[in-house]
């Protein structure tokens, strides 16, 4: 079964007048993972797609989007699929990929159907793409590590950077994700923005009781958010992101846009936040 949602772009003029509601019907991705199903949220920023798939021991195929207007999802689109499950396989191409917990399959443009298999749960985000990069598994091992952050200012994390320049080529996808350590709340603090490219976030390996205070909007006119495991979040090019956990909590990041340097970003001072 597949389902997929539709998210207009927001201007921050518009954004600074919601309320709660409106806030979460807009930015938040709520419902991905469900046993059985497919589900997508098609987004105009960047065109960015992202979404999950839980085949839960089945099978499940992905291949026309009727939003795309294209014969296969990927034919003018490329994917990466990070596993926060149990082991399973993807299949596209004619290849099978055996994924465990954390590893992250890229899949370039033109790899046709995609198949899901096994006991993962599987994230899902795509960009559309203007060549085809080859496609590639690459395993938590694989990844290239940065450890940001100390323990006084309660932001000690480790960064994994899967499809990102260090580690392969892509078109404009980029993504990897974030660990905190114990005792280390917050990501992403002093926050910052990047004109030229969206972003999008999930979290996960979260309790059922924990929520992450996820801060966004403009510097001077934050707004926030409280999410739970295995929620999203959009994130505009004009919008920080920031957050802070009420226990454990991972989340990855994917971007879309002009440039795919992880460092391409205006920082912020956290003086000037409102």
């Amino acid at each position: 079964m597949l389902t997929v949602q539709t998210r207009h772009a927001i201007h921050q003029d518009h954004a600074k007048g919601m309320d709660t509601a409106a806030l979460r019907q807009h930015f938040l991705t709520e419902n991905l993972f469900a046993d059985g199903e497919i589900r997508l949220v098609y987004t105009h920023y960047d065109r960015f797609t992202m979404g999950a798939a839980v085949p839960a021991g089945g099978a499940l195929t992905l291949d026309k989007v009727g939003e795309t207007r294209t014969p296969s999802f990927l034919d003018r689109r490329e994917m990466g699929i990070v596993n926060i499950g149990g082991a399973g396989t993807v299949a596209a191409a004619g290849e099978a990929y055996t994924m465990n917990t954390g590893d992250v399959l890229y899949l370039g443009m033109g790899s046709g159907a995609v198949t899901f298999a096994g006991a993962g749960r599987f994230y899902i985000t795509s960009a559309p793409a203007h060549r085809t990069c080859p496609s590639r598994l690459v395993t938590v091992a694989q990844a290239n590590e940065v450890n940001l952050g100390a323990p006084e200012t309660a932001n000690q994390r480790t960064i994994r950077q899967f499809i990102h320049p260090q580690v392969m080529d892509s078109c404009q996808l980029v993504l990897g994700y974030t660990t905190l350590h114990t005792g280390s709340i917050w990501n992403t603090m002093p926050p910052h923005t990047h004109d030229r490219r969206m972003e999008a976030y999930l979290y996960f390996g979260m309790t059922p009781q924990a929520r992450v205070l996820h801060l966004m909007g403009e510097a001077t006119e934050t707004r926030h958010l409280f999410v739970a495991n295995e929620q999203g979040v959009l994130s505009p090019p004009w919008s920080i992101h920031s957050g802070a956990g009420i226990g454990a909590y991972q989340f990855i990041w994917a971007m879309a846009g002009d440039n795919v340097d992880f460092t391409d970003m205006d920082m912020l001072d956290a003086g000037d936040l409102r």
